[in-house]
């Protein structure tokens, strides 16, 4: 198939991981660990000509760091893009910060895809990284670095992009780190398939096992990784304490990572040019994004409607079905995003003979915030440059459940399709909200739930449900009666006693 000599392609994709245990660990910064990634990709389109010089356009996905997460004490780069293109060589005339989201990588994608598709360039180098084991490893030491640097060219800043993640009654109550909103997440599921907590425990580490057998054999993974069973990921114990209910550690997301990844684009005529074999170029066949709502204002906290939304439409626009798909690769910071896209949303089996995942997922491959899923776009474009005609899916996830992006790779060329949004999101926000009780008092039933835990020592309570009287409710407790009784039998449909006030409700036992 012949196509447009605009049409954006990924011809170069570079992966890098810096171990503290390694003989040449050196501390790397954000930026340096970027640039080598970088490095990477530029080489990997194995081009005749010095690509560097053509690269116009520079993109970064946001550090933990940069998203507000937490706090770097060597500094940092004032504008990473540019900071990261002057350790390689290049003077881009376009330089992007993206918002915050594991779905940065698609948004980012598609900006710097449309670009190319308009003329506006022909290169464009897109990288992302986390530093945040050696900044740990380096604290913990006492030992200190200077990583801040300012470059003076102009930098697109997206900003944060935390509108409609979280509302100030959520917060309030207590949901404010990832763990604790999926957790929500996870026990609505639950609940609606009528699971007990022992059951559930058991698919969440049946769903997670083949994914530790990924990361075991991928050589980017942020430390060495020996495959697990069921049993060892989903058991509490001295290794594995609780996090938040129904998470033990070896369910969450690792972000303790030295990791970086960047994706090379170029336009078809451009790659032809600098003489990238036509076996390096891979091309987008579909793709979408979709934002979720709030988590009170969702009708079932369980359900990802976003997900299914995005993916039906990449799925559309590559015009492949599930079927049709080679590899896979779902964000996996928790069970639940990808029992909702994979298991519930598209019906694929954890021990698919595909697989889920060619990274091998967040909590054993590496949470390289932001940027996990340009670790993905990497590893999948190599999957499918040996496999040349194969297709792969791409699924990505931002904020609570928040974000999610959606989409389909293949060597097989095909014209730039652009990356769906407003239709999709007109039908997501078109459907009925649930009611709030605007001050909840007297009698309700929990619909999910979670306990958070101190050092493997249960700590604060948080449920939400339906007030017998009507409308949902949202509430926390701290009283160490109230938090035992939580984790001493299953919380799902006991009724409970709320009051509310003006900063948070609170609940006993009913």
């Amino acid at each position: 198939m012949q196509v447009s000599e605009t049409t954006p392609i990924i011809v170069g994709v570079g992966q890098f991981v810096e171990r503290i245990d390694a003989p040449d660990y050196a501390g790397l910064s954000f930026a340096d660990l970027s640039a080598r990634a970088g490095a990477a990709a530029l080489a990997d389109a194995r081009a005749a000509l010095p690509l560097a010089p053509m690269v116009k356009a520079v993109g970064a996905i946001r550090t933990f760091e940069e998203s507000g997460a937490m706090q770097v004490p060597f500094g940092r780069a004032d504008k990473m893009p540019l900071a990261v293109a002057r350790r390689l060589g290049i003077e881009p005339e376009v330089a992007i910060l993206e918002k915050v989201g594991g779905q940065s990588p698609l948004a980012l994608l598609a900006d710097m895809g449309a670009r190319i598709a308009s003329g506006e360039v022909t290169a464009a180098l897109m990288f992302g990284s986390e530093a945040i084991s050696t900044v740990r490893h380096l604290t913990t030491r006492g030992e200190s670095r200077d990583w801040a640097e300012h470059d003076d060219g102009e930098m697109i800043d997206k900003g944060m992009g935390f509108e409609g993640t979280l509302s100030p009654v959520s917060i309030a109550h207590g949901i404010r780190a990832p763990v604790v909103a999926y957790a929500l997440c996870e026990n609505a599921r639950r609940a609606r398939l009528g699971l007990s907590r022992e059951a559930y425990a058991a698919e969440m580490g049946r769903l997670f096992s083949p994914f530790t057998e990924v990361a075991a054999r991928n050589p980017y993974s942020a430390a060495a990784v020996k495959p697990m069973s069921a049993g060892e990921i989903a058991t509490p114990g001295e290794r594995n304490r609780m996090i938040a209910d129904p998470y033990p550690l070896k369910l969450v997301s690792r972000d303790q990572v030295n990791q970086a990844a960047a994706v090379l684009l170029m336009s078809v005529k451009a790659a032809r040019e600098a003489g990238v074999p036509e076996e390096r170029w891979v091309f987008l066949h579909g793709a979408a994004l979709a934002n979720e709502r709030e988590i009170l204002d969702r009708p079932d906290i369980g359900a990802y409607p976003a997900a299914r939304a995005a993916i039906a439409s990449a799925f559309a626009r590559a015009g492949r079905s599930v079927a049709d798909i080679a590899a896979f690769d779902f964000y996996s910071c928790f069970p639940i995003p990808v029992f909702n896209a994979a298991i519930d949303g598209l019906g694929l089996s954890p021990d698919d003979p595909r697989g889920l995942t060619v990274t091998g997922g967040l909590p054993y491959f590496g949470g390289a915030g932001n940027n996990y899923s340009m670790h993905a776009f990497a590893s999948m474009a190599e999957r499918l440059r040996a496999k040349p005609g194969d297709f792969g899916f791409v699924g990505l996830n931002g904020g609570f459940q928040s974000k999610y992006g959606a989409a389909v790779f293949s060597t097989e060329p095909c014209e730039w399709p652009g990356c769906e949004t407003g239709s999709i999101q007109q039908k997501l926000d078109a459907a009925a909200k649930p009611s709030m009780a605007p001050a909840p008092e007297g009698r309700g039933r929990i619909g999910t739930y979670t306990v958070t835990y101190a050092k493997g020592v249960p700590e604060q309570a948080i449920v939400i449900g339906e007030m017998l009287s009507g409308g949902r409710f949202i509430a926390a407790s701290r009283e160490p009666e109230t938090v035992a009784a939580m984790t001493e039998v299953d919380p799902l449909g006991r009724e409970v006693s709320v009051t509310p006030s003006e900063k948070r409700n609170s609940f006993t036992f009913a």
